[in-house]
């Protein structure tokens, strides 16, 4: 009977949880746009490294898991992904207008090898930097 009545209230409390989501869709909105401006600033300054969620939430003064949860529940996708997005329309952007090698794009947007960046790049778009480049020729 003990265990019923936890699990009851942890069910309560996963809904709760989950409802504020749903009731709260303006005030979220409002930190999308502040995440999206905060890596925009980030990547402006050329600051080491790729942001990462526990960077991002803390700029935000949330917890990961908070705006994880949030972002999947308005945007169906994790922060993670939501960094990833942002840092492939940043090399989208440099491989169109730029002449910039793709190692020189990926130590910009933070990657500490060209390899990995060219990874992350063909699995969201399914062309390699270079095709996408050539694309544009």
């Amino acid at each position: 009977m003990l265990v019923s009545q936890i699990e009851l209230l942890l069910n309560y409390s996963n809904r709760f949880y989950n409802r504020q989501f749903l009731t709260r869709k303006t005030a979220h909105h409002d930190i999308i746009s502040k995440m999206d401006n905060y890596l925009a600033e980030r990547f402006k300054s050329m600051a080491a490294g790729i942001p990462t969620v526990v960077e991002v939430a803390d700029h935000l003064r949330v917890s990961p898991r908070y705006l994880t949860d949030m972002l999947k529940s308005l945007t169906g996708q994790s922060t993670q992904q939501h960094i990833h997005d942002f840092l492939i329309e940043k090399a989208k952007e440099a491989l169109s207008t730029t002449q910039l090698t793709t190692g020189q794009i990926a130590y910009q947007l933070g990657f500490e090898h060209p390899q990995s960046f060219n990874k992350l790049f063909k699995r969201y778009t399914n062309l390699s930097p270079n095709q996408f480049r050539r694309s544009f020729n």
